[in-house]
């Protein structure tokens, strides 16, 4: 995949929202999505015929109560483009959304539009330090054998990874993308741009975690639907 530099040439900082109440998307991974709601359809029509944009963002809890109006989102979000996607003949729409980078909400504002739009500051990831980045990424290479240990189908994928060119940022984050972990926790982790703290705050949450007796998600996992 490109750099976000190049996949958000021309952003404006003003992105479409799109927010669910259990998904944090990020940075290198494609989720597969079901849209069906009348205003994230308009979403989608409007993206479509524009720069393919929207935001992944995780409501806060209490939620529930003002779904239908403008409940409170966690501020950190992930922009993605639509990598693909199929119109059903009902209107409703399968898609595939590339995770392109972090973002923080500075406003949202008022488009007349049934979905809600912000403007956006991108966040750059601040990479390790060329001291740390051999110790960070065989920490997280080492909990990942650990706790995937009894599953080897999901380790082999994961030391394939870590054999990778991938940087040690992106692959926290795929990791942290295909891990049942509760989504409060992947906020957390989405919300720190300097790879060593969220490598370090992973490591240290599954090193107090319990690792699954059974693989809880697929990679990639099923379609979320709105």
């Amino acid at each position: 995949m490109s750099g976000a530099a190049d996949e958000l040439s021309g952003f404006g900082g003003t992105v479409r929202l799109f927010p669910l109440p259990n998904l944090v998307l990020f940075p290198h991974v494609i989720q597969p999505l079901h849209v069906f709601e009348p205003r994230y359809r308009q979403l989608m029509e409007d993206a479509l015929q524009a720069d393919r944009l929207m935001a992944i963002a995780l409501l806060k809890p209490g939620w529930e109560e003002d779904y239908h109006q403008q409940p409170s989102i966690h501020p950190v979000v992930c922009i993605g483009r639509i990598f693909k996607e199929e119109r059903l003949a009902d209107g409703r729409f399968n898609l595939l959304l590339q995770g392109l980078c972090r973002a923080r909400v500075q406003e949202e504002i008022e488009t007349g539009k049934r979905y809600r739009t912000a403007r956006v500051s991108v966040l750059p990831e601040v990479p390790p330090p060329p001291q740390s980045e051999a110790e960070v990424r065989r920490l997280l290479g080492d909990q990942m054998s650990q706790w995937f240990a009894a599953h080897s189908v999901a380790l082999d994928q994961m030391s394939k990874l870590l054999e990778s060119n991938l940087s040690s940022g992106s692959l926290c984050d795929i990791f942290t993308f295909a891990l049942p972990l509760e989504p409060e926790i992947k906020q957390t982790l989405l919300e720190e741009a300097q790879v060593e703290r969220r490598i370090r705050t992973l490591v240290a949450h599954l090193m107090s975690s319990e690792a699954p007796q059974a693989p809880d998600r697929k990679f990639p996992p099923d379609f979320s639907e709105n």
